[in-house]
């Protein structure tokens, strides 16, 4: 079983990353990708944390993994987003 701390941290770190990957979406929008480097960063930190959520459902009990299956889920849904829009 996933401890407590390893689950709020990868929590923490994948909210972070959405928020990041959120603002460098709608920058991208308004500007139609003038920092390709920060955009692409954004998508980075999404998939190292889709990485590590299954580093960690590997450990997990059903609850945990259900969680991590969500945030996984908002995860790549983000990622689609923004690999979806024209550059």
């Amino acid at each position: 079983m996933a401890t407590r701390e390893s689950m709020d941290n990868l929590i923490q770190q994948c909210e972070d990353a959405i928020r990041f990957a959120n603002d460098q979406l709608q920058e991208g929008r308004m500007q139609q990708h003038y920092d390709d480097l920060g955009y692409t960063d954004a998508l980075q930190s999404l998939e190292a944390a889709y990485n590590d959520l299954s580093k960690l459902a590997l450990s997990s009990n059903a609850q945990q993994r259900e969680q991590l299956h969500r945030m996984r889920l908002q995860l790549q849904q983000l990622q689609n987003q923004m690999i979806n829009i024209p550059h």
